[in-house]
C-alpha cells in the first residue's frame, strides 16, 4: 500500500514551473532550461527589498510630486483628505484579502494573477489576469506621460516666445508630447530587454533619492520665504493667460482659504474638474499595493513578507500623503496649486531636488509597470489560457527574460500615450485597478464562503464582511469615477469569462466553484464533476452505519460536528431477502429516520438497504450512496465490544415529551409523532440477546471499506460524550482533543507523515473548527524511544509540519521505552508483522500510557491498524483494540487511505 505513505502534496501549475516577477525582477529561466540542471534559488528578497521598496515606489509614482497640488487645489483640504481616506479604506480592505490568500499556503510566481487564478479557477483568473495586465499597461503609459510633463516643465519652450531661451529648448504640443513619450518608452523597453536586473538592484537607491526629495520639500516649507509668481498658459487662439500666484509660507489664512473645494478648469485637458475626476487622478497613487505581491516568485517567505511589507508600506505612504496635503494647503494659495502642477520645484530650496525626485519616481514607476505587466502576460501565456494569440509571449531568452511579452507590453503602452495627457487616462487606469482589486476580494470571499478545511490562513484579521465590503466599495467607486469606462470594463470581463468558459481550459489548480456548489448541492448537483476534485477542497463525506439509533444518538451528534459541511449519510442495513417478502420494508422506514434526523437537529441524509448480511449491505451503501461528486469517502462504525448499550431516548428530554401532529416549534412532523418514533425503533440489545453481527463480519466490513479506498473510523464510548445536542451552549473552551498519530500497536513504525497519520491530524483539525469545539485545545502526543539510536521525528520537525499544515496544537513528547520493552520481536530479524499476536502486557501497557496522558480529554484520535488479511484473526484484532481503548472515554480510531492535506495556495 504505497499510497498510504504519500508525503504532503505540493503540486506545480499544470506541470510548469512558473517564475514571474514584477517591478524589475527577472525570472530564473524557462521550464525547459530549469529541467536539465538545478538552478539557483530565485527566492532571495526579504520583506524590505522585495515588498516595501517596490510598493512604496509604486504608490508614490508621479502623484506625490505632480498631482498633490492638483488634488488639494481643486478639492480643498477637507475633500482631499476625504479622498485619501476613502482610497486607503478601499485598498485596506483589499490588502486584508491579499494577506489572507497569501498566508494560506505557498505562493509561486505571478503575484496577484496567481492568487486569483489559483483561488477562482482558470476562467475567472484568466480574465481578471488579462484585465490586470491591461491596467498595468495603462499605468505605464500614464507614468510616461507624467514624466514627459515634468520634463517639459523644465525644458519646454516658453509658449509666449518663438525663440528658445536657456534650457527651455524643447518644443511643446500634442504630437511632440507623443514623440517624447515614445522616446521614454523606448528607453524603458531597452532596460527591460537588456538590463531589468540593473533596475531591480537600483530600486533601493531610487527610493533613497525620492526620500531625499521628499525631505527637501518639508524643509523648504520652513526655509523658503514667501514669494509671488506669474504663471502663464496658452489660451484660446494665440492668447496667453497669466495668473498671479503666491507662496505664503505657513499661514492660517491660506489654510482657511484652502479648506473648501474650488473645482475649476484643468489647464492640461481644458475640462472642468469634479470630485470624480480628481479622485480618479488621486487614486492612481493607490494602485501600487500589489507591487510586493507581484514579487512572490522572488521572496524568501512570501506568506510572511507580503502581508507585513504591504501593510507597513501602505501606512508609510498614507502618513506621507496626509502630511504633504496639510503642508501645501497651509503654505500655497489655490491659484498656485491649480495652475502649476510642478509648483513644488518653485518653492524648493534647491529646485533640482524635486526635479530629480520626479524623474526617478516617474521613470521607476513606468519601468516597474512595464516589467510587471510583461511578467503577468508571460504567466498567462505559460498557462495557455488564451491559446495562439498569447503563445509567443511564453518565449524567453537564454537568461529567462520574457522578451516577447515585453514587446507586447511596449506596443500597447505606445498606444496608450496617444492620449497625450496624464489626466485623460487616469480614469481608465483607476477603473481597471478597482476591478482587479474587486476580483481579489471576490477570491477571498469565495474561499471564505466555501469553508474548505484547507482554507486556514495564518492572517486572521479578515472576514467575509470585509471581502464583501471591499467588492462593493470598488464597484461603487468605479461607477462614480466613470460610468462609461466601468461598464465597458465589466462587459470586457464578461466576454473574457465566456471565452474561457467555452474554451474550457484544463488545469490542476482546483476549482473554487466545486467547493461552493457543494453547499448548494440540491440546486447544482448536475454541475458537480468528479474530474475536478482537488485535495485542497477536500472535506469529510461520511457514511455512518447505525444499527439502532437508541444507542447511537451521541455518536450521530458527534459526527455531525465532524463533517465540516460535507456529505453526511446515516446508513442502516435491515436483514432480509426481498424474494421472500411481499414488499420492500425499507421504504416505510424512511420517514421515521428522517424524523429522527429532524429531532436530533443534524444535517444528514438517510440511506437504508435490505440485504442478507450486514457486510453485504454495507458494501451496497458504500457503492451507491450519493450522486456524482457527493459520495462518501469515509465509513464510521460503532465499536464492537461486549458492553451493554444505553438507551439515549430515555435520557434526552426531546424524546420524552409527548406531542401529536405538531413539533415543539410548530413544524409539521409528516405524520410521525413522538410515540410512533419511539415505538418504531426496537429496544437496545440486552446483554444476553444474540448479535446480528459476528466479529469476522465486522472486521470484514473494515477490510472491504479499505479495499474500496474509503477511510475508516471506529467510535467507542461516545455514549459518555455530553453537550453535542442542538440546544447545547458548549463552545469547547473546557474541552481537550488528544491526537496520537503513531501506530501504537506497531512500535517499529516512526513515520508521522504517512497518509494515515496526516489524516488523523486533518480530522482533529476539522473537529477543532466546528462550532462546539472551536475553542477546544488540541494536544498531539509523539512517542519517542529515548534509548533508541533512531529518534524518529523530533519536536522541531513536527512543529515545522504543523506550521506547513496551519494547524494550531501543542506537542507533548511521550517516552514509551517501558511500553516497547513488552513488545516481542525476534532479535536481528525483520520487523514484526502488523497483525501478529501481541502480548497482554504490551497491550495493557499501551492502555496505561493512554490513560496516564489522555484520561481527561474530551475525545481522543488514535491510529487504527489495518485489519488482518485472514478472517481467523478477526477476534484477535478486535481484542487488541478493545484492550488498548479500555476505559478511555470517547475515542475515535481512524485509518486513512486518501491524502487530505495541502500546503500550496
Amino acid at each position: 500500500m504505497s499510497n498510504e505513505r504519500t508525503p504532503l502534496i505540493n503540486t506545480g501549475v499544470c506541470g510548469l514551473s512558473v517564475t514571474s516577477v514584477a517591478c524589475g525582477a527577472v525570472s530564473d529561466g524557462s521550464p525547459e532550461s530549469n529541467a536539465g540542471s538545478p538552478s539557483k534559488d530565485p527566492r532571495k528578497l526579504n520583506t524590505f527589498f522585495g515588498v516595501m521598496v517596490p510598493t512604496i515606489l509604486s504608490m508614490f509614482s508621479i502623484v506625490l510630486f505632480l498631482r498633490t497640488g492638483f488634488v488639494v487645489g481643486h478639492a480643498g483640504l477637507i475633500q482631499g483628505l476625504s479622498m485619501v481616506i476613502v482610497a486607503y479604506t478601499i485598498i485596506s480592505l483589499t490588502i486584508l484579502s491579499i494577506c489572507a490568500i497569501s498566508t494560506n499556503g505557498a505562493i509561486q510566481g505571478g503575484g496577484a494573477y496567481y492568487m486569483i487564478s489559483r483561488s477562482l479557477g482558470p476562467e475567472f483568473g484568466g480574465s481578471i489576469g488579462l484585465m490586470f495586465f491591461l491596467a498595468k499597461v495603462c499605468a505605464c503609459g500614464e507614468y510616461v506621460l507624467g514624466l514627459v510633463e515634468a520634463i517639459l516643465d523644465v525644458f519646454g519652450s516658453d509658449p509666449e516666445s518663438s525663440v528658445s531661451e536657456g534650457v527651455r529648448v524643447l518644443p511643446q504640443g500634442y504630437w511632440y508630447t507623443v514623440l517624447y513619450s515614445a522616446v521614454v518608452l523606448l528607453l524603458c523597453l531597452l532596460v527591460c530587454l537588456v538590463g531589468a536586473h540593473i533596475y531591480s538592484r537600483t530600486a533601493f537607491i531610487i527610493l533613497l533619492v525620492v526620500t531625499v526629495s521628499l525631505l527637501s520639500i518639508f524643509i523648504s516649507s520652513v526655509a523658503v520665504k514667501p514669494q509671488n509668481y506669474v504663471i502663464t498658459h496658452p489660451g484660446p487662439g494665440n492668447q496667453t493667460l497669466r495668473y498671479n500666484a503666491s507662496y505664503t509660507g505657513f499661514s492660517a489664512t491660506t489654510l482657511r482659504n484652502n479648506l473648501g473645494s474650488g473645482y475649476s478648469l484643468d489647464y492640461s485637458t481644458n475640462s472642468v474638474m469634479s470630485f470624480a475626476t480628481v479622485f480618479a487622478v488621486m487614486f492612481t497613487s493607490c494602485t501600487g499595493i500589489m507591487a510586493g505581491a507581484n514579487m512572490s516568485g522572488e521572496l524568501k517567505t512570501p506568506s510572511v513578507s507580503i502581508p507585513k511589507g504591504t501593510i507597513i508600506a501602505v501606512l508609510y505612504t498614507f502618513i506621507v500623503y496626509v502630511l504633504l496635503f496639510l503642508l501645501v494647503s497651509a503654505t500655497c494659495d489655490r491659484t498656485l496649486l491649480i495652475q502649476d502642477y510642478g509648483f513644488l520645484q518653485r518653492i524648493n530650496i534647491w529646485p533640482p531636488f524635486v526635479t530629480i525626485g520626479i524623474y526617478c519616481a516617474s521613470l521607476s514607476a513606468a519601468m516597474c509597470s512595464m516589467i510587471g505587466a510583461s511578467r503577468i502576460l508571460h504567466a498567462l501565456a505559460l498557462d495557455q489560457l488564451f491559446g495562439l494569440p498569447l503563445a509567443p509571449a511564453a518565449i524567453t531568452s537564454s537568461s529567462g527574460n520574457p522578451w516577447v511579452a515585453v514587446l507586447y507590453t511596449w506596443g500597447l503602452a505606445q498606444c496608450v500615450v496617444f492620449a497625450g495627457q496624464l489626466n485623460a487616462i487616469a480614469s481608465l487606469v483607476t477603473v481597471f485597478y478597482l476591478l482587479a482589486y474587486a476580483a481579489v476580494d471576490l477570491a477571498c470571499l469565495a474561499l471564505e464562503w466555501a469553508s474548505a478545511p484547507n482554507f486556514r490562513p495564518t492572517f486572521q484579521l479578515f472576514s467575509w464582511h470585509t471581502c464583501l465590503l471591499g467588492i462593493l466599495s470598488c464597484l461603487v467607486m468605479m461607477f462614480v469615477i466613470n460610468p462609461v469606462y466601468s461598464s465597458g470594463s465589466i462587459v470586457l470581463l464578461l466576454l473574457l469569462l465566456l471565452f474561457l468558459h467555452y474554451r474550457s481550459p484544463t488545469s490542476s489548480w482546483g476549482y473554487i466553484s466545486q467547493a461552493l456548489i457543494f453547499h448548494q448541492v440540491r440546486k447544482y448537483l448536475l454541475m458537480l464533476d468528479v474530474r475536478k476534485d482537488h485535495v485542497k477542497f477536500w472535506r469529510p463525506q461520511v457514511l455512518l452505519m447505525v444499527a439502532n439509533p437508541r444507542s447511537s444518538c451521541q455518536l450521530i451528534l458527534f459526527v455531525n460536528q465532524l463533517k465540516k459541511g460535507g456529505l453526511y449519510v446515516l446508513g442502516h442495513v435491515q436483514l432480509g431477502d426481498l424474494d421472500s417478502l411481499p414488499s420492500d420494508p425499507v421504504q416505510q422506514q424512511y420517514n421515521f429516520w428522517l424524523s429522527l434526523v429532524d429531532k436530533l437537529g443534524v444535517k444528514a441524509f438517510v440511506d437504508l438497504t435490505l440485504s442478507p448480511s450486514v457486510r453485504q449491505g454495507t458494501q451496497h451503501l458504500l457503492r451507491i450512496t450519493g450522486l456524482g461528486g457527493m459520495k462518501p469517502n469515509m465509513l464510521i462504525l460503532g465499536f464492537y465490544d461486549s458492553s451493554t448499550p444505553e438507551d439515549f431516548f430515555l435520557q434526552d428530554s426531546a424524546f420524552c415529551d409527548s406531542s401529536i401532529g405538531q413539533g415543539s416549534e410548530g413544524e409539521y412532523n409528516f405524520g410521525i409523532d413522538l410515540p410512533s418514533l419511539q415505538a418504531h425503533f426496537p429496544p437496545v440489545r440486552h446483554i444476553e440477546s444474540p448479535r446480528w453481527l459476528s466479529p469476522e463480519e465486522y472486521v470484514g466490513i473494515i477490510a472491504d471499506a479499505i479495499k474500496m479506498n474509503k477511510n475508516v473510523c471506529l467510535g467507542r464510548y461516545f455514549f459518555q460524550l455530553e453537550g453535542e445536542g442542538k440546544d447545547s451552549k458548549v463552545d469547547g473552551s473546557e474541552r481537550t482533543i488528544d491526537v496520537w498519530p503513531l501506530n501504537l500497536l506497531q512500535p517499529g513504525s516512526r513515520d508521522y507523515e504517512d497518509v494515515c497519520s496526516l489524516f488523523l491530524l486533518q480530522m482533529a483539525c476539522v473537529l477543532n473548527m466546528s462550532n462546539k469545539w472551536r475553542h477546544a485545545r488540541m494536544r498531539i502526543f509523539l512517542n519517542v524511544e529515548t534509548e533508541s539510536n533512531d529518534q524518529g521525528w523530533g519536536e522541531e520537525t513536527f512543529l515545522e509540519l504543523l506550521k506547513k499544515l496551519r494547524i494550531r496544537a501543542s506537542i507533548t513528547i511521550v517516552p514509551w521505552d517501558s511500553v516497547v520493552q513488552h513488545h516481542t520481536q525476534p532479535e536481528g530479524g525483520p520487523p514484526a508483522e502488523p497483525n501478529q499476536a501481541l502480548s497482554d502486557g504490551f497491550l495493557s501497557a499501551v492502555n496505561c500510557l493512554l490513560m496516564e496522558h489522555s484520561s481527561q480529554a474530551a475525545v481522543r484520535f488514535l491510529y487504527l491498524p489495518r485489519p488482518p488479511a485472514h478472517h481467523s484473526q478477526a477476534q484477535q484484532y478486535l481484542t487488541q483494540l478493545e484492550v488498548v481503548t479500555n476505559r478511555l472515554g470517547p475515542t475515535l480510531l481512524i485509518h486513512g487511505v486518501t491524502p487530505v492535506t495541502y500546503t500550496d495556495l
